[in-house]
């Protein structure tokens, strides 16, 4: 690199440590620390832990400021130890420096996005565990494989992420892909995040199940509902349920498929459908399958009183064409599109991998700018 490429990436650093500082004070770091320095001086009185519930209460507190800080303080740390790297191997002419210092930027860059997009997270449930269910479109064999590649995506995209993810039902299709898919997502603003993959996902490729090799367009919808806690009375009659018990399919060994274990719990009154067959007790699959009932009627009784919010559940769309959020394009070229942003990735393979941050900041992003 020339002198002036190591010119313009020091003002890009400088720029993301100015950037830094005004998100850090407008988080108000500060006061966080001192409101944490006052819980850690209370969880170490003796008198706090006469009162169990109220000294776990405090420890929960401690652990959720330390979570806000950290992260904070060290993007600062590393943003200042890069600064000051560059300045001192600029004054000497180390490239060796220089460059390691230029090849970090991008990184930090991206922290900070991360770091200003939890920020844009103030939904009263965004902070919740999320429920996410796949379905396939019209189109068969080739939308229920396109299903269990968008299902595999989030999966992924939990992992890279360090969120805990359970497999709640998993339904293979006849000959490959999935019918449906549902799995729950723990770890914090999993639905903050989550709701902003909510809609039609569309795929071009040249079908793998087509003998004659045409280009082929299918679809797939995800549904996002934050997780409902346990006290939260929704007034669920028994009558309004018809609960069928079933074999379950795929993997799982002799005794999935010798025994009804699987749960399909159909509400009569709304015609909300949610089943589970990955535990191996019917019992443990009913409980399962209600905890998501009960999410997704909070969700949708929340969306019939503020339908006008953008963080609630939209208008139920047709899985066909025209109402998809994004594309994902395997030939003749590849690239992923999402159409509300305008955001694009060229290496799809990356996005199947997880890689849909930058889809979900810009979306959050774009969303506050419009409120």
């Amino acid at each position: 690199m020339e002198e002036r490429e190591y010119r313009e990436a020091q003002r890009e650093l400088n720029e993301l440590a100015v950037k830094t500082d005004e998100l850090y004070a407008s988080v108000n770091v500060a006061a966080l620390k001192e409101r944490l320095k006052e819980l850690e001086q209370k969880a170490c009185s003796e008198d706090i832990w006469k009162d169990m519930e109220q000294g776990a209460a405090v420890n929960q507190e401690i652990s959720r400021l330390k979570k806000k800080i950290e992260p904070w303080d060290k993007l600062k740390s590393s943003i200042a130890e890069a600064r000051d790297l560059m300045a001192m191997a600029l004054g000497e002419s180390d490239r060796d420096v220089l460059d390691e210092v230029v090849t970090n930027i991008p990184r930090l860059s991206s922290r900070f996005d991360e770091l200003e997009t939890l920020e844009l997270l103030s939904g009263e449930d965004d902070q919740k565990n999320a429920f996410i269910t796949i379905h396939p479109g019209a189109g068969g064999t080739e939308s229920q494989d396109w299903a269990s590649m968008l299902f595999r995506m989030y999966v992924r995209w939990a992992e890279n992420n360090d969120y805990e993810l359970e497999v709640i039902d998993y339904t293979p299709g006849e000959e490959a892909g999935i019918k449906s898919g549902t799995a729950l997502v723990k770890g914090d603003y999993a639905y903050g995040l989550l709701k902003c993959e909510r809609g039609i996902h569309r795929l071009v490729r040249i079908s793998p199940f087509d003998s004659n090799r045409r280009r082929h367009t299918s679809f797939a919808s995800m549904e996002v509902v934050p997780e409902l806690a346990e006290d939260i009375d929704l007034g669920i009659a028994d009558s309004e349920l018809r609960i069928d018990t079933y074999r379950a399919s795929g993997a799982g060994g002799q005794h999935v498929n010798r025994t009804d274990s699987a749960v399909r719990i159909t509400h009569l009154p709304t015609g909300i459908v949610v089943q589970c067959q990955n535990e191996r007790s019917q019992h443990k699959n009913k409980a399962s399958a209600m905890k998501v009932l009960r999410s997704k009627l909070y969700e949708l009784r929340r969306k019939e009183m503020e339908e006008k919010k953008l963080e609630k559940i939209g208008e139920k769309k047709d899985i066909s064409w025209g109402n998809q959020i994004r594309s994902y394009v395997f030939q003749p070229y590849t690239l992923v599109k999402d159409h509300r942003t305008g955001e694009e990735m060229g290496s799809i393979e990356n996005v199947m991998e997880g890689d849909i941050n930058a889809f979900i900041y810009r979306y959050l992003k774009t969303i506050r700018r419009n409120v």
